[in-house]
């Protein structure tokens, strides 16, 4: 692959760290740059909803940007449904509004409080009349992968030994030590977000993108050209190679 393409990890309503990831990336490969965002766009960070107004206008406005769904997105778009639903894949006891998952947070940046004691069926009712229509056909319209020649970018990953046309949202979106674990090749470089990390990470057979910046750390972003992978920092392209 000759033409660079570019990916950019968990946001996590990081809106200012998203604006710095667009301007590296503009700098390096102009305004027509292809960019694959590799989801979970809100929750935990401060920010959710003008990282998805950012998201939405680029698009709007003719950008190359393919925006894949994360399980975080899939959280927030099913509890905006006319009766609100909970992810099957979360732990017991654990809901979009978890003091862990980052919903609260989400609906703080709509200006939705969501105090002690209140009743879901209430935050529900104040969140569908403040996020906008668009957000949630956003949300709603999220695509689970993006394959482009040797490369597959993906929220989590992939069920390994699976082809492509067999694979289901649910391991695509949430899918954790069945995947990290696997050291054989697959049929393409993997480039996935979900599990965060203290820094980007090259495994060989997949690049981890999910640098935590949900726990306020940096957001990751990388160029994939000609075979090789870069992240891009405020000194320009910095190679990403295989662990030893």
């Amino acid at each position: 692959m000759s033409t660079p393409i570019y990916a950019v990890g968990d946001i996590h309503g990081q809106a200012e760290q998203l604006e710095t990831a667009l301007a590296r990336i503009e700098a390096d490969g102009g305004s027509d740059a292809r960019i694959v965002f590799l989801g979970d766009y809100a929750d935990r960070g401060p920010d959710s909803r003008a990282v998805l107004d950012r998201l939405i206008a680029g698009q709007s406005q003719g950008r190359d940007w393919i925006t894949l769904k994360g399980n975080h997105d899939r959280m927030f778009e099913m509890f905006l449904r006319d009766h609100p639903a909970q992810d099957d894949r979360l732990l017991i006891g654990y809901h979009w509004l978890h003091d862990r998952i980052g919903g609260v947070e989400t609906l703080a940046s709509y200006g939705v409080p969501v105090p002690e004691g209140v009743r879901t069926y209430q935050v529900h009712a104040q969140a569908r009349a403040a996020v906008p229509a668009e957000h949630r056909n956003f949300l709603a319209g999220l695509p689970n992968y993006h394959q482009e020649g040797g490369l597959l970018f993906v929220h989590a990953g992939i069920r390994p030994g699976l082809p492509l046309d067999r694979q289901v949202e649910n391991d695509l979106i949430w899918i954790r030590q069945e995947f990290l674990d696997d050291p054989r090749p697959h049929p393409w470089l993997v480039v996935h977000g979900h599990t965060p990390g203290k820094r980007a990470e090259h495994h060989g057979n997949r690049v981890n993108l999910d640098a935590g910046a949900g726990y306020g750390r940096p957001l990751a972003t990388a160029v994939f050209e000609g075979g090789q992978c870069w992240l891009l920092t405020e000194t320009g392209r910095q190679p990403l190679a295989p662990h030893a």
